[in-house]
């Protein structure tokens, strides 16, 4: 049977990065870009180019890095936003704008400010000149949710003229039910008349945004447009691992429909974002929650370990975790048996990056006893996070007596030269930080700081994230670090914020823009 294929368009770069806290520097996206590109994204959208110089950049050097997958960049109904897009797109192999406009009568009369002819002339001048840069042309009508539906065909009649070849019809506020958002489709779709490929954005406000999506495909929906982890404002968007099992999972409902999506790539897509946002997914998350595959009750312990069908819907392998946790090399490993290792993660570094982390490695093997794969994937994530190295730990002294006050002296290298200094705190993190801001001459406050144990055993790496301001008026920078010894983590994950913020001042202001709009 010939089954329709479904079009995965993933938009946690752009839609998952506005969650408060969740930005990212530009080598952090193009890792996350190239693992999006091996799950088997067919769209990833890069950014939202005229945002920023940072955001143009990343989308930029994602356009010239991704070739399987089309690269697309956001842009409002404005010759500017427009050609920042098609500019940033220029070089990919597959490339798409995006471009947008509010369609509802809220949006129109309070924010647009706009009578309804003047946003179908905007829309049509966007998509005319989208079409100057690239073939694949996609327009959205924001809150489409909450529009007319006459006024909806009044207006994809004219940007299909003009040159879109996809609608999309975001559920911007969350706001709708599945019956809504399916009759909704089904009237578009049917209307259309296959002269545009219908799309739906769906917002996750009421919990609804995968229900949603998925009768939006029963009904003639034929692009669906999702995140990772379910990342997003607000509650967050529709989640694609949620998406893509149900319809491999009830294939008995939604058996005519596919995906190109390589599932076994769900969960180290899922524990890569986790790891560079600092956002984990709720314990109970369906499909990657730490406790997806978890069984407590004796009951289905019984029947799980009798058939695992009993009460496993899902298989473990099949979004690619391995619940065996397989404890997998050790410090007579060698470089090919390293190399092959990352390779089964999903991992394809450049031979001098492979070269520094073989040493990191083997310097971990030398204090850890047991090496699991969790290891692996947070220490090879952690390098490839190649933020510039403006400040360098070099060594850490910690005193924290319970009668005396807590201090911290730190060895910092910038510029070629070693700079010490030590500091007091009201505990030994605070210390740590407030020498460190000393020496850098910032100074940040901290937002967030989370330590999480990266695999088991009592010698188990410490993955810490911190959030931290440079700026009030900018938004939180995330840094990691990763040790057997916490505070060495904390240090490091302090600086490594502070160098990230350093790549990208100047940057950071572009993106509070006041008439910045999204879908």
């Amino acid at each position: 049977m010939n089954k329709e294929m479904i079009t995965i368009f993933d938009t946690t770069l752009r839609d998952g990065e506005q969650s408060p806290g969740a930005s990212m520097n530009t080598e952090e996206k193009i890792q996350i870009a190239a693992q999006l590109e091996r799950l088997g994204v067919d769209v990833i959208e890069a950014g939202f180019a005229a945002a920023s110089p940072g955001d143009f950049d990343a989308i930029e050097k994602i356009a010239q890095r991704v070739t399987g997958s089309t690269v697309c960049s956001l842009a409002r109904a404005i010759d500017s936003d427009v050609k920042a897009a098609g500019d940033a797109v220029i070089k990919a192999n597959k490339k798409r704008i995006h471009t947008f406009i509010a369609t509802s009568p809220i949006h129109m009369e309070h924010k647009l400010k706009m009578a309804p002819d003047e946003v179908i002339r905007r829309a049509v001048r966007a998509v005319e000149y989208a079409r100057t840069f690239v073939d694949d042309v996609e327009f959205s009508c924001e809150d489409a949710g909450r529009s007319d539906i006459g006024f909806l065909k009044e207006i994809s009649d004219a940007v299909i003229e003009a040159g879109a070849g996809t609608i999309n019809l975001p559920d911007t506020v969350g706001f709708r039910m599945p019956q809504e958002i399916g009759a909704m489709v089904k009237e578009m779709s049917d209307y259309t008349k296959g002269r545009a490929v219908i799309s739906v954005h769906n917002h996750n406000d009421l919990g609804l945004g995968v229900a949603n999506s998925l009768e939006s495909i029963v009904n003639g929906a034929r692009q669906v447009e999702c995140t990772i982890n379910g990342l997003g404002e607000r509650a967050g968007n529709a989640a694609l691992e949620e998406i893509v099992m149900a319809l491999k999972v009830r294939s008995d409902i939604f058996g005519t429909f596919d995906t190109r999506i390589n599932t076994r790539e769900i969960y180290p897509s899922s524990r890569l974002i986790a790891t560079i946002t600092g956002i984990e997914p709720q314990p109970n998350k369906a499909i990657v929650g730490k406790n997806a595959f978890a069984h407590e009750s004796g009951i289905h312990q019984d029947g799980v370990l009798k058939n695992k069908t009993t009460y496993e819907i899902i298989r473990p392998e099949d979004i690619g975790l391995d619940t065996e946790d397989t404890l997998v090399l050790g410090k007579h490993s060698g470089r090919a048996a390293f190399k092959d290792k990352l390779s089964k993660l999903g991992f394809s570094i450049p031979d001098d990056e492979m070269v520094s982390a073989f040493e990191r490695f083997k310097e971990l093997a030398d204090k850890k006893k047991e090496i699991y794969d969790d290891d692996i994937r947070a220490l090879v994530t952690s390098q490839m996070a190649n933020v510039p190295k403006t400040y360098e730990l070099v060594g850490l002294q910690l005193m924290d007596c319970s009668n005396g006050v807590p201090s911290a002296a730190v060895t910092i290298r910038h510029n070629g030269k070693e700079i010490t200094d030590a500091g007091i705190g009201d505990g030994t993190i605070d210390a740590v930080f407030k020498t460190i801001d000393r020496i850098a001459g910032y100074h940040g406050t901290l937002m967030d700081y989370k330590v999480k144990s990266v695999s088991k055993g009592k010698d188990a790496l410490a993955n810490v994230t911190v959030k931290v301001t440079f700026n009030d008026n900018e938004p939180a920078i995330i840094g990691h670090g990763l040790s057997l010894d916490t505070m060495l983590a904390s240090a490091r994950a302090y600086i490594g914020a502070l160098n990230s913020y350093l790549s990208m001042e100047g940057m950071l202001k572009f993106r509070q823009m006041d008439s910045r709009e999204t879908i």
